[in-house]
């Protein structure tokens, strides 16, 4: 029986190849690819030459202006990516702690959950973790799907609907919506529920169409079939919240950000916006660290909760490894 395997040199080799090809593919360019590696463009061409020559097969289609693949190297442009991440994921593990004394997160969220997120959740994981570097982005849930079958994030947090099949949700809990208001505006004492004719008298700031939160509000509104007075639109909830504190405009937020700023006014609706489901997003699949283990069960602690925040000391002591 004849043991096959590679050797250390011929691994080296396999891992720069699938570097190089994935570049011109990327760029459809040896130029470009060759400056994005570092590397000179002969050389460059004599790896991709090699590879092709190792494969018995023609990847790239040379013939017109831009490099394209052809039909052999779409097929291997796919395991390709996968072998990549594999082994990407493989050097992440070997130096992987289960003391959780260091390590990485690659975290995002959606832009809502960052004003009421951050604070309770990341905060209480470094006061945890200190060891543990976190990145954090903000970005719309197309971006987290993207990133996380690429194997550029460990974790996201959006809503429902999850659109690839390449990634896991689960629920973590329901989110409501609220009109809310700052103590400038009309309604900011208001007792009763708004009607509908009122409530689409508001003048509103919105976060833009990009993001899931603007399209769950502009569904509500056509479930309701009113039109939404929007006279300000932006891409940040940080920059919504400042007008409405000192303006009278209103806007539709989460209401755990109205519980943690006292000067943003919650108005009861007569017909309430709809509940939406928050989900932990993962690559299905996917090397689940000490780091994405430990901050997993503790988003969960929180989901949990109902949102309410830890408290000062916590149960569970700094550094505690997650079994």
């Amino acid at each position: 029986m004849v043991a096959i395997g590679f050797t250390n040199s011929e691994v080296f080799v396999l891992l720069r190849h699938i570097r190089y090809f994935l570049a011109v593919a990327e760029q459809g360019n040896f130029t470009r690819a060759a400056e994005v590696l570092h590397v000179s463009q002969p050389t460059l061409s004599q790896q991709i030459k090699q590879l092709e020559e190792s494969l018995h097969a023609q990847l790239f289609d040379r013939s017109g202006r831009t490099i394209t693949l052809t039909d052999a190297g779409i097929a291997w442009k796919h395991y390709a990516v996968r072998a990549l991440q594999d082994l990407e994921a493989g050097t992440r593990a070997i130096h992987d702690t289960e003391d959780l004394q260091r390590g990485t997160l690659r975290l995002a969220m959606t832009p809502t959950f960052t004003s009421y997120l951050t604070a309770p959740v990341v905060g209480e994981f470094y006061r945890r973790y200190p060891g543990i570097r976190l990145k954090l982005c903000e970005m719309t849930l197309d971006k987290i799907e993207a990133l996380l079958a690429q194997d550029q994030l460990d974790l996201g947090i959006a809503f429902e609907p999850v659109h690839s099949a390449d990634i896991t949700a689960t629920p973590l809990f329901l989110e409501t919506l609220n009109l809310m208001v700052g103590e400038r505006h009309p309604l900011a004492t208001r007792n009763g529920s708004l009607s509908l004719e009122e409530f689409a008298r508001q003048p509103l700031v919105l976060l833009n169409g990009e993001f899931a939160t603007r399209q769950f509000i502009d569904i509500f509104y056509q479930q309701m079939a009113i039109q939404p007075n929007v006279v300000v639109e932006t891409n940040t909830i940080s920059a919504i919240v400042e007008m409405v504190r000192f303006s009278q405009l209103a806007t539709i937020l989460p209401q755990a950000i109205a519980r943690a700023d006292r000067q943003l006014y919650p108005l009861s609706l007569e017909r309430p916006i709809t509940v939406r489901q928050a989900v932990l997003l993962q690559r299905k699949d996917a090397y689940r660290s000490a780091a994405v283990r430990a901050f997993t069960q503790l988003l969960g602690d929180y989901a949990s909760g109902a949102g309410v925040s830890f408290p000062e000391t916590a149960d569970i002591p700094p550094s505690a490894p997650v079994r």
